[in-house]
């Protein structure tokens, strides 16, 4: 299939491009990496009048370095933290997810706000940056906006991004560097999206911990129980108790076969962190 007929327009500016889009009476989108919305367009899956490109805009390419904190522009690809050629607020977690969204030509294109814009919930980006306790700097017609992800994620391809909004920037706070990190992903194959995904964040010293886990149909879960068990020494058998009785307590209406496959995922999380 083709997309229907719509209208380009490439955007010479942030306030440009939000300009476009405020006039569209929510018929626009913004056009960052193209992967995801491309094909949508192809399936006439993501009905617009005007597309927006924002390309061209190599103030969202930027990446900023303040003392405990990275501010990523939003048309930063999936490439560049692979490659690390932005800095690394993470302790090496989001160059290691890099490489594992689908395969590098997209790797090459797309990029980190135009994921987290679509908020696919097999995707990888929204679970990391949850762990990573990363805030989004939205544009809009009433100015700019920072919201923590948490918020921003509303559930499946639903986020707090208002019409005439787009992504400007997603800032990372600096990682303790006595934390370590874990990450599992179960897909059909390489490159294709989860079927579970955990994302934990272990650091003894500093007495704290995170468990984000992906690929639920919905909103990333935090499992705090799970976490604190894993900072306090669990073994396996006592994570996987600990995990599954949070995702049963969740409201989920998990199966039983994705319960133990999520539980796996989680505790196999937990002793990638610990072996580092």
């Amino acid at each position: 299939m083709k997309p229907a007929a719509f209208s380009y327009h490439r955007a010479a500016s942030v306030d440009d491009a939000v300009n476009v889009l405020a006039s569209a009476g929510g018929m626009a989108r913004a056009l960052a990496g193209g992967q995801s919305l491309m094909p949508m367009l192809n399936l006439r899956l993501a009905p617009l009048d005007t597309l927006v490109d924002l390309g061209y805009l190599a103030e969202l390419r930027q990446c900023a370095e303040q003392a405990n904190s990275v501010r990523y522009g939003t048309l930063v690809t999936h490439a560049a933290f692979e490659d690390r050629r932005v800095p690394d607020a993470s302790n090496g977690l989001m160059p290691h997810v890099a490489t594992r969204i689908a395969y590098r030509a997209v790797r090459n294109r797309g990029t980190i706000g135009g994921s987290i814009a679509l908020a696919d919930p097999a995707a990888d980006w929204l679970p990391t940056l949850i762990a990573l306790r990363a805030e989004i700097t939205l544009a809009g017609p009433r100015g700019r906006r920072v919201i923590a992800i948490p918020d921003f994620v509303v559930g499946a391809y639903t986020t707090a991004l208002q019409d005439d909004e787009l992504i400007e920037a997603i800032t990372v706070p600096r990682r303790s560097k006595s934390e370590k990190w874990g990450y599992y992903k179960v897909a059909p194959k390489a490159g294709e999206y989860a079927k579970s995904l955990a994302i934990v964040l272990l650091d003894a010293p500093g007495g704290s911990a995170g468990v984000i886990l992906g690929a639920v149909d919905g909103a990333p879960l935090l499992l705090p129980t799970t976490a604190l068990a894993a900072l306090d020494g669990a073994d396996e058998e006592a994570l996987a108790r600990a995990a599954r009785a949070e995702l049963m307590a969740s409201g989920r209406n998990f199966s039983g076969i994705k319960l133990t496959l999520h539980t796996t995922t989680v505790v196999r999380a937990i002793m990638d962190a610990r072996a580092k």
